[in-house]
């Protein structure tokens, strides 16, 4: 049965300001139904909203789950988040709201986090999502252990960060190429649009390296890098096609590192801790990492949440900020991923 759906203060926080635009967000999702409850309260119920939990409830991922992609943007006009064009699960244009973060304790000790999106359709819940933001085992126990609606926006707002790992090369405005971590605030970086522009903040986290979070590795030429690249699932990479192998209709695309992998060139790494950086400026910029372009990060208003105040402020007196990158992604969930780095690869060699 459906019910209504709460809003609380924290989520209204995350809402946008007139003329901002939030960048669009892919985010590897299972739908509730799959999550059952196996023993507990509320046995052989699916994973709901944080008012109908109940700690200590023990869940399964059914072993027929699949996982689906949800895309997420917002309207510009104070609006919360949203279904957005071509997502592959979803209502288009549905409302999205950030219920809570919960944590799940399996029965070797290990725990994972999982955000729960709920979909809205005149107020009530229409479907629920899960979010897991480290590797969730089906046919597994997994004991509900904490229930945190504040914490949600944060980790939102990580999964949305696209990031370098560290040992990155990026290209500085004299043409001299500098390893991610040694850069400084204030260091002059070549970007395509503006040329020369000041990185105004350098973001960094060490986070373990597995579901939402877990790296994109591009081998050294795949795309006609000139470096092994290692980007966050989301960090979309700009190419121009001298021919238009992709389909796209255009000649200069951006596409997810998510969208490329292949299991060969391009794979996703999944185990350990990983130091994800992220370079800011007063614009949203494409600059240039291990030879080729890639975006930075985008200052939507989701990731000023988690950014210091003083940069947030700084941002925010300045106009709208604009996502560079939107009208260029594909946003194709057909394509594939096999043929797809290769095409690309391909359509930009000289």
């Amino acid at each position: 049965m459906r019910h209504r759906f709460e809003i609380s203060k924290a989520l209204v926080s995350i809402k946008l300001s007139i003329g901002e635009e939030i960048s669009r967000l892919v985010l590897p999702v299972y739908r509730a139904k799959w999550f059952i409850v196996s023993s507990g309260a509320n046995l052989g119920d699916a994973l709901a909203d944080a008012t109908g939990l109940n700690l200590t409830d023990v869940y399964r991922l059914n072993a027929n789950a699949k996982r689906e992609f949800l895309a997420v943007t917002g309207d510009g006009q104070s609006e919360p988040f949203r279904v957005a064009k071509n997502s592959e699960t979803g209502r288009n244009g549905a409302e999205l709201h950030l219920d809570c973060c919960v944590t799940f304790m399996c029965s070797d000790g290990s725990t994972v986090e999982v955000l729960i999106i709920v979909e809205l359709e005149d107020g009530l819940i229409d479907e629920t999502y899960m979010l897991p933001l480290a590797g969730i085992r089906k046919n597994t126990d997994h004991a509900l252990v904490a229930i945190d609606k504040g914490k949600a926006i944060q980790k939102f707002a990580n999964i949305g960060s696209v990031s370098f790992v560290r040992g990155t090369h990026i290209t500085l405005a004299d043409g001299r190429q500098e390893q991610i971590e040694n850069l400084v605030t204030g260091d002059q970086v070549l970007t395509r649009t503006h040329g020369p522009q000041t990185i105004r903040w350098i973001g960094q986290q060490t986070v373990r390296a597995v579901g939402a979070f877990a790296p994109i590795k591009i081998a050294r030429g795949a795309l006609n890098n000139s470096g092994p690249l290692t980007v966050a699932p989301n960090h979309r990479l700009f190419v121009y096609q001298r021919q238009d192998h992709l389909g796209a209709g255009r000649a200069e695309v951006m596409i997810r590192a998510s969208q490329l992998v292949n299991g060969d060139t391009v794979i996703k790494s999944e185990g350990g801790f990983i130091d994800y950086f992220q370079l800011l400026f007063d614009q949203h910029e494409i600059i240039y990492a291990e030879g080729i372009a890639a975006e930075s990060l985008f200052a939507s208003p989701h990731i000023r949440s988690a950014l210091p105040k003083d940069v947030s402020e700084h941002i925010g007196k300045r106009e709208a900020v604009t996502d560079i990158a939107a009208e260029f992604e594909v946003d194709n969930f057909d394509l594939e991923p096999a043929r797809t780095a290769e095409l690309l690869r391909r359509a930009s060699r000289g």
